[in-house]
């Protein structure tokens, strides 16, 4: 389906179209492949300073679809400048916790 139909029934609320996309899994007219799809939201749940729950989620789901934890920080690096630095800053201790990764107890570490 061309973009302009997808653009069209989505302005609709085409409920077949929209069903599909709500969808945990990638739909399958998508021009994006898993992996982009995984890191895109990824940056919608920065990008809504949602729940650590959401972020576990999300980065998971990433990791499982073949990103790494460095396309996944750099997802992070990339939204800064839509999202701002405060978003991201609140954003990196979720993402890192994520990633099995606690910040605030590496910085512990370093305070002496």
């Amino acid at each position: 389906m061309e973009y302009k139909e997808h653009l069209r029934r989505l302005a609709m609320h085409d409920n077949t179209l929209v069903g599909s996309l709500t969808a945990e899994e990638t739909p399958r007219a998508s021009a994006l492949d898993g992996r982009t799809t995984a890191l895109v939201r990824v940056a919608a749940t920065i990008a809504l300073d949602a729940a650590s729950a959401s972020f576990q989620h999300a980065v998971a789901s990433a990791l499982d679809a073949g990103a790494t934890q460095d396309e996944i920080v750099a997802t992070l690096e990339a939204v800064t400048p839509v999202t701002g630095t405060s978003r991201v800053v609140a954003s990196a201790s979720k993402i890192a916790l994520a990633l099995g990764y606690d910040v605030q107890e590496a910085l512990e570490e370093l305070d002496p």
